[in-house]
């Protein structure tokens, strides 16, 4: 009501509305700042023929009185703020000053007149702060404006110009962060050559708008990340989401890729010159979206200026600028993470997505791992100076504090760059290279193709290799630190696929089994996500080596260590269930090998004796079934599912597969609820049926991860599913007809 009312207002002189007289005495009672006056002196020398001359001044008197509201906004807690009033900021948007700095802002765009009206650098800046400081403190502002595409569209203009480039990033991300439709990059006007007259600084910021533009809208409800969810989502989108038609916009922009890259691996002597950046850190400092982290840069400036008064800089990039505009290395450090995140945050969601193969062929080509391999020392993995960098309001730990945030996406970047990709050894150098090829040559086995098809010229350089330098840190993490998880799975990422023995052993030649023993054994582990990283971890680790599970028995040494290990195990099957099934069909595999040293460690292992028990397969397989759900299946817990079915897979090998269905029907009476896990069972192979038959599933991780063909998979689940109750491999056949209840629809709570 309040929009439709001011807009009105808009449409005709202020002063025929309300008299002047009558906005002033109201202004005292309302204590309004005399910001209507304002507004209407505003719109008065504002109008299609004016010079604008005027409005400058007179928005200068307005920012002001915004700017303070905003600071309070972001430098209070963000509980206090919420529950805080900002008067000045809603009577501004109140009396129509949003939507008037909006025409303002336009109006050369829409008039057709030959000469169009120019309006000056300062006044557009002066313009988009007032409407960003208005979006952050008034509720609902951003969201008008998000809605209005052909504002949103007319911001990517501002941004050719240099001066106006900050403003505008700042207000353009504010808004698509809160737009319901997500923007289409082929909307925007000359998108490439905008891009191509970005410096690096602006490219940079401009991966902070990228990235709300080509990740999914994430919907916030935990329901719709269910397996059911995203699959009736697939079929009501038949063709590519808006992300991911604007991932193929960026790939298609010329040299793109190749800059970012640049942008990744630069060090900090290869950055800008002091001043240029100086002018940037004083807008920032006004331009409030960076308010927390210049807080936490200037107090380190300031405290490094002090210290390093009398000392010359030994950045030779800086040895023609006096002492008073010397960068200190702290923020120059800071300035680089700051920008490293954006970029490497855009290059992991592009290598997730639909065009994967090309974007990893250009990574490699540009050379991105070798570089961040150069950097890894004394960027990504630095150690903290007695300054430690935080933000307003944080501890040095927390993980938002960019130090932290940047190690997680460098993280992030190599679990996607390494997964199921042949591209994962470019992380190694020359020399380890080598090294896997000695091991295949000692065990006598092929080399992997892709060993010995990688370019040697595309590696890590240097004494080690990325993946080298992550187990060396990682072994260093303390107990407690929040990066474990992360440096589990990018690991684990190399691992992935089919099973590799040389690069098992490469792992293993460096201690990692042993440490993540210690860390799941002797230091306990309690964090949900650690440990499912660990298990996911060992689990291709040791899949199918027999020299890892004898290492393992050489650690777990004791039966204490070993009842804890199994606690660990057991105290969440969802999180450890990868390792069961890894243990499961490497005793298969082991168990049908004739060599001395395998049936030594068979008969010794104490964690292979345990799986080889009938009752302890029983038991995994019961309550793998038993933990999920067709309504509860997410992307989490669905290799429960496929882990009972492998479990069921060897036992048809064997043809047991009858006895083990005849056992859990034995366990069901036990329980005293008959057919309430194999009804459940027979449910969600219904599910697998259709969420792994769908012809754009892509099956050969299945296949990779069990050594099993997919072609046995998919008969295994028919030969349970057979109506025939006559079929003593079928589920229904264990189900009296009392306790039948197999068709339910899956849309059913």
């Amino acid at each position: 009501m309040v929009k439709g009312k001011v807009q009105k207002t808009l449409k005709m002189p202020l002063q025929r509305k309300i008299t002047e007289a009558l906005l002033k005495e109201r202004d005292k009672q309302a204590k309004w700042n005399g910001i209507p006056l304002l507004l209407q002196k505003l719109y008065e020398h504002s109008h299609p023929n004016s010079d604008f001359s005027q409005c400058q001044s007179i928005l200068k008197e307005i920012s002001p009185l915004l700017s303070m509201e905003a600071m309070a906004f972001v430098t209070e807690d963000r509980k206090a703020a919420q529950e805080s009033t900002f008067p000045n900021t809603y009577t501004f948007d109140l009396f129509g000053g949003v939507d008037l700095l909006v025409e303002i802002l336009m109006r050369p765009t829409l008039i057709t007149q030959k000469k169009k009206q120019k309006i000056s650098d300062d006044l557009i800046k002066d313009c988009l702060s007032i409407l960003y400081n208005t979006c952050i403190c008034t509720e609902g502002v951003t969201r008008r404006l998000a809605e209005r595409n052909d504002f949103v569209l007319f911001l990517f203009t501002l941004m050719t110009n240099k001066k106006t480039f900050l403003q505008t990033a700042t207000l353009i991300e504010d808004i698509l962060g809160v737009k319901k439709e997500m923007i289409q990059l082929d909307d925007i006007p000359n998108l490439a050559s905008l891009v191509s007259s970005f410096d690096q600084q602006q490219l940079a910021n401009f991966c902070r708008i990228l990235a709300v533009t080509i990740s999914e809208l994430d919907t916030g409800s935990d329901d719709k990340h269910t397996l059911l969810a995203k699959n009736a989502q697939q079929k009501k989108n038949l063709g590519p989401s808006r992300a991911e038609i604007n991932q193929a916009t960026l790939l298609n922009i010329p040299g793109f890729i190749e800059r970012l890259c640049k942008l990744a691996t630069r060090k900090v002597s290869e950055t800008t010159g002091t001043s240029s950046f100086l002018q940037e850190l004083e807008e920032w400092y006004t331009w409030l979206d960076n308010a927390l982290v210049l807080d936490a840069l200037m107090r380190v400036a300031n405290e490094e200026a002090e210290q390093s008064s009398t000392e010359s800089s030994d950045e030779s990039g800086l040895a023609n600028t006096s002492t008073r505009t010397q960068l200190p290395q702290s923020m120059k450090i800071m300035h680089e993470i700051m920008y490293k995140l954006e970029v490497l945050y855009v290059l992991c969601v592009l290598l997730m997505g639909r065009q994967r193969n090309q974007v990893h062929k250009m990574i490699a080509e540009f050379k991105l791992i070798p570089g961040l391999n150069n950097l890894f020392d004394k960027l990504i993995w630095r150690k903290h100076s007695a300054s430690v960098l935080v933000l307003h309001g944080h501890n040095q730990n927390c993980d938002c504090s960019p130090d932290i945030t940047l190690k997680i996406q460098f993280l992030r970047l190599l679990q996607s760059f390494s997964d199921h990709h042949e591209n994962k050894y470019l992380l190694l150098n020359s020399q380890e290279l080598n090294e896997l090829s000695a091991i295949s040559h000692k065990a006598n086995i092929p080399e992997v193709d892709a060993v010995v098809n990688t370019d040697r010229s595309l590696v890590c350089d240097g004494k080690r290799g990325l993946l080298t330098r992550l187990l060396q840190v990682m072994k260093k993490e303390p107990a407690e630190s929040s990066f474990r998880f992360w440096q589990a799975r990018a690991v684990e990422s190399f691992l992935r696929g089919t099973t590799s023995y040389a690069d098992q052993m490469f792992l293993l030649k460096r201690g990692l089994l042993e440490h993540i023993l210690y860390c799941i054994v002797d230091s306990e582990c309690k964090s949900r996500d650690v440990l499912q990283s660990y298990f996911d971890l060992l689990g291709e680790l040791m899949k199918f080596n027999i020299d890892a599970f004898k290492r393992f028995n050489k650690y777990i040494n004791t039966d204490e260590k070993f009842q804890i290990f199994l606690n660990q195990i057991n105290s969440s099957l969802v999180d450890s269930n990868m390792l069961v099934r890894c243990i499961t069909l490497s005793l298969d595999r082991f168990e049908n090998q004739s060599d001395a040293k395998v049936a030594e460690v068979l008969s010794e292992c104490r964690l292979l004796s345990y799986m080889s028990q009938m009752s302890m397969r029983m038991s995994f397989l019961f309550r793998l079934i038993n933990i999920i759900h067709v309504q509860t299946l997410t992307q989490e817990n669905v290799s429960c599912l496929n882990t009972s079915l492998v479990i069921l897979m060897l036992a048809r090998r064997k043809e047991k597969l009858p006895f083990y269905l005849r056992t859990l029907q034995q366990m069901e009476y036990t329980e005293k609820y008959p057919g309430f896990i194999l009804n459940n069972f027979h449910s969600l192979l219904r599910f697998w049926q259709q969420h792994y038959l769908n012809k754009d599933k892509d099956s050969t991780c299945l296949e990779n991860s069990s050594c099993i063909s997919f072609t046995y998979w998919k008969e295994t689940v028919s030969i349970l599913l057979s109506p025939d109750r006559t079929s003593p491999c079928a589920i229904v056949s264990y189900i009296d007809e009392a306790y039948m209840d197999i068709d339910r629809d899956f849309s059913e709570e």
